[in-house]
Order: C-alpha cells, then sequence, then structure tokens
C-alpha cells in the first residue's frame, strides 16, 4: 500500500499525470463551461460560469475540450460510453444543439419523447405523452393555477413550468410601428429603443459589436444615448415578440398552423428520445423552436454549480451596458450555488425586478430589445 501511494504521488505530481488526471475528470466526471448570453436569465445570467456534472445522464462520448471532437467511436450508437437516465421535463440540462456540432448549449427541457408543444400568441402549451392522463397529473400537482387551452381538437396545458420555476417569463416588448408593419425581424438588428425620465432614446452598435453565435445575441458596446424624436404612441405593444419572429421567420423547426378563428400557432411532436429545449427567457431565446429537438445522443449533462460570475457588456440589470464602470463585477451572490440555490436566486431576482409569473411589468426601464433571440 505504501509502495501505491508513493506511486500515485509521484504519477499525480508529473506533467504527465496531472495532464492525464485533468481530462480524465473533464471527459468522465465534470466540465466547466460559460453562459455567454441572456437566454436563460433570470436563472443563468451572462457571465455566470458552470461546473457541468457529466454523469447525471450517462457517461457522454469523450470530446477534446475546446475542439469538442470526440476521441472514440460512439460505440452505442447513443452518444454515451455508458447509457443512463434521460432528462425529466423541467430540468436544465448542457447538450450540443442538432444544428451546430461544435458548440454548447444550457436550456430547460420543455418536451420529452412523444409530447406535443404549440407555441401561440401567449406562450407555450403542452400535451404530455401519456395524454389527459399526464393532465391530469400536472394538474394535481399545480392545482387551480393551471390554465388549459384547446389545439387540434386535444387538450393542451400553458406553460406548467412557469409555475415551478421562479425565473421563467415572457418579457413583453415595444416595436416602432414602421418596424413592425414593414420589417421582416430575419436579419438581428444593432439597434434598441429605450426609455429613461427624459424619453425615449435609442442605441445603436459601433462598428464591431460582437455577435453570440451560441444564441444570436447582439452584444452593444455603446455609451451615448440618442434621443428619439418620437413619441410612445408610435410604438406597438408586442406581449410575444418571440411569436412574432417566428411568424416572419422561414427556418423553424415546427408546424405553422391555424385555428377554426384563423389564429396562427406553431406545433412539433417531440420524437422518441429526444427533448424539446427552451429557455428561460421566453421571449429571447433561440431553441427548439428554431432548430428542432435535441437526441439523447447530444446530451452532455447537468449544471452542478456557479464557480465564478461576472457582469458583462449585456448585463442590464446593473445598467453595464450603458455604464462600463458596471461591467467585470463579481456577482459573489453566486458563487458556488448548485442547481437548488440558483432556483432559490431566480425567486429572488424575480421579487427585486418587480417580475410576475407572465411577464415583466411594462415599467420595467427597457422598452424594445431588437436582439429578439
Amino acid at each position: 500500500m505504501r509502495g501505491l501511494w508513493q506511486w500515485w504521488r509521484a504519477f499525480s505530481s508529473s506533467w504527465s499525470g496531472a495532464i492525464i488526471i485533468v481530462l480524465f475528470v473533464i471527459f468522465f466526471i465534470a466540465q466547466g463551461f460559460i453562459i455567454p448570453t441572456r437566454s436563460m436569465v433570470g436563472t443563468f445570467f451572462e457571465g455566470d460560469l458552470l461546473v457541468v456534472k457529466k454523469f447525471s445522464y450517462g457517461i457522454p462520448t469523450p470530446r477534446l475540450p475546446w475542439l469538442n471532437t470526440p476521441i472514440v467511436p460512439d460505440f452505442n450508437g447513443n452518444g454515451h460510453l455508458i447509457e443512463g437516465e434521460r432528462p425529466k421535463r423541467g430540468e436544465v440540462v448542457v447538450f450540443i444543439p442538432p444544428h451546430e456540432q461544435s458548440t454548447y448549449y444550457v436550456k430547460r427541457v420543455f418536451g420529452v419523447g412523444g409530447d406535443e408543444v404549440i407555441f401561440a400568441q401567449d406562450g407555450y402549451y403542452l400535451r404530455p405523452n401519456n395524454g389527459d392522463a399526464g393532465i391530469k397529473e400536472f394538474k394535481e400537482q399545480l392545482g387551480e393555477k393551471l390554465e388549459t387551452r384547446e389545439f387540434l381538437g386535444r387538450t393542451f396545458i400553458k406553460d406548467p413550468f412557469i409555475l415551478q420555476h421562479a425565473g421563467i417569463y415572457y418579457a413583453p416588448r415595444w416595436w416602432h410601428i414602421s418596424e413592425a408593419q414593414n420589417s421582416r425581424i430575419t436579419p438581428l438588428y444593432k439597434r434598441a429603443y429605450f426609455r429613461d425620465e427624459k424619453g425615449l432614446y435609442t442605441k445603436v452598435c459601433k462598428d464591431g459589436g460582437s455577435i453570440s453565435n451560441a444564441d444570436r445575441r447582439i452584444d452593444c458596446d455603446i455609451f451615448e444615448k440618442q434621443y428619439a424624436a418620437f413619441g410612445q404612441d408610435e410604438f406597438v405593444y408586442i406581449p410575444n415578440l418571440g411569436f412574432m419572429d417566428m411568424t416572419m421567420r422561414d427556418s423553424i423547426a415546427m408546424d405553422k398552423l391555424r385555428d377554426r378563428q384563423g389564429e396562427v400557432f406553431f406545433y412539433t411532436k417531440v420524437p422518441q428520445d429526444s427533448f424539446f429545449m427552451a429557455g428561460d427567457n421566453r421571449n429571447n431565446s433561440f431553441d427548439s423552436r428554431f432548430w428542432g429537438s435535441v437526441p439523447y445522443s447530444n446530451i452532455i449533462g447537468q449544471p452542478w454549480f456557479i464557480y465564478f460570475s461576472f457582469t458583462k457588456a449585456n448585463s442590464e440589470e446593473v445598467g453595464a451596458d450603458t455604464n462600463p464602470s458596471e461591467r467585470y463585477i463579481t456577482r459573489w451572490e453566486r458563487l458556488f450555488k448548485g442547481i437548488h440555490g440558483i432556483e432559490e436566486l431566480a425567486k429572488q431576482y424575480r421579487d427585486a425586478q418587480g417580475l410576475s409569473q407572465q411577464t415583466l411589468e411594462e415599467s420595467k426601464e427597457y422598452i424594445l430589445e431588437t436582439e429578439v433571440l
């Protein structure tokens, strides 16, 4: 035993031993990731650095860090060396999206295999894979607050997870009438309308403003306000800008349908052993609505804890988008919080920001952000 201990000390203190140990941890136990965008606000924020538990749903096929290239063949045909449990509805998951194999995303599971998902003007709807029996289970769990609606001759429940997780919300937006009527929202505008005590003003990204490919979020880096020469009556209120964006896009992964009254909605049925992913910031997320469900083979793991967190240039809550002194400030309250601690912080954030469980109040500082994904 003494000889084994001496060998281990010598091995772990060598360069080759240290590298092997680090790679073993990254491949099979845990890996660090950073949240670059605001698609999960207010559960996870841009600048949150996560340790992801890689054995939550089995052991995924090891990939080289940074290159994100598998180092061994997919022997089992399911993207995992060791198969494990499947993600459940409502869980936050790290995965590789089907449209971009070199990037990791973090979203919340909205639907599992066999579930039917609808995205309508008033938000998400779900019909569980076990039909009315599944709806009854949700009603027993969530009570009278759970809303239902008929689509396609079947009953769907309205976004049940918004009643369970404080970080989920639909942020309303204001849109300038001329742009709402005449513009396609396919391009990602580098302009945003805001409001302060002096009135409406615009901000335009300078040349070189970065766009995160992970969630198509524009990272504006400007400081001067350009006050608008128009009044608020020239804006139209859009309670669900994410829905408006989908109606104007050609590339979406849901079927565009109409009910008998002519109302447009989007429908999909989640394939078996796949998962419909949605951002908690429902109106500001590039997710399964646009690139489809995620197969189990692309599942990596589950957030374990936040080991560091700092504000970035797009951290609106502290005004970092216009005040550079508020950037790269440590969020001490978020350090070393596990998923349950993060959910508790989400409740505090919701209460502090005056968020209801459905929307932001109209009095929130900004009126519109055109970077809708």
